[in-house]
């Protein structure tokens, strides 16, 4: 927890210290867009890759006097919590601040090996980490409402469906499988015992259990997830679209301000949704 007494249980006097890792990304860019106009946070270190030709720069180009771009994290000032959307390597140095410092960890970075994996799920025993393959509060609502769903009906036939822009790189989607493992998770039993990822040819019949995946790609589709729950007779559908990609900086933030003093241990998006500041 922060060191400097920070409680949540009085009145907020201050601003939440925050710093943003991967800070000159599109991800970072969309949060520091954000900050101008959100007076819970104040903004004291940006971090970018060594070598970045941000280091060093304006945080807020055309104020010189403002707060300008970090490399590293030593000159990095008191903070309550941090936001990473850098890279694995990023991560690994954030994390080791974080836990150094005692402060609250938000990341949605992706592509981590089994080691920093390991790392991160030992710094719960003394930081508050919160990460999210979206930080969308929508998706987080659709992510509960389709685990209650898929309990709720164990016999029906579950598809999932996502559509995102023509450049997405990975299928199905890192959303689409989030969703998955939740609804699997529901019935009992595994994304992995149950996943289906293509159809083509003589397929023959849609086995029990099974949670099909169908994905589009094109266009500038921010992202779009449908859960269709199909019974006899009739289909439930649960969905999400997104139409402005600010929405994940957004939910970010609303994270970090839930995080920040909070105690140790590994949050969701789900805790933050239940029990708002």
């Amino acid at each position: 927890m922060p060191t400097d007494g920070f409680d949540w249980n009085v009145p907020m006097t201050r601003p939440v210290r925050l710093a943003i890792s991967g800070a000159s990304g599109r991800m970072g860019r969309a949060l520091l867009s954000l900050l101008g106009d959100d007076a819970r946070f104040e903004l004291v270190h940006a971090v970018v890759a060594p070598g970045s030709a941000h280091a060093g720069q304006p945080v807020f180009a055309g104020d010189a006097d403002s707060l300008r771009y970090a490399d590293d994290w030593t000159q990095a000032p008191a903070l309550d919590v941090v936001i990473d959307f850098s890279g694995p390597a990023g991560l690994a140095l954030s994390l080791d601040h974080c836990v150094a410092h005692g402060i609250a960890l938000v990341s949605g970075t992706t592509g981590i090996d089994a080691a920093l994996e390991a790392r991160l799920a030992d710094a719960g025993n003394s930081i508050a980490i919160l990460r999210a393959a979206n930080f969308s509060l929508g998706v987080a609502v659709l992510t509960r409402l389709l685990r209650e769903a898929a309990a709720a009906l164990p016999g029906w036939d579950l598809e999932i469906v996502e559509a995102h822009h023509g450049r997405k790189q990975d299928a199905p989607s890192g959303t689409a499988l989030a969703l998955g493992h939740a609804a699997a998770a529901a019935r009992h039993t595994t994304l992995e015992a149950a996943a289906v990822y293509s159809r083509e040819g003589q397929t023959g019949a849609r086995t029990d259990g099974s949670i099909g995946f169908a994905v589009v790609r094109g266009g500038d589709i921010v992202g779009e997830h449908i859960a269709m729950l199909i019974g006899q007779g009739e289909r439930l559908e649960l969905g999400h679209r997104a139409t402005d990609r600010s929405i994940f900086a957004r939910g970010a933030l609303q994270a970090a301000y839930w995080l920040a003093g909070h105690e140790r241990g590994h949050w969701q998006l789900d805790d933050v949704i239940t029990a708002p500041r």
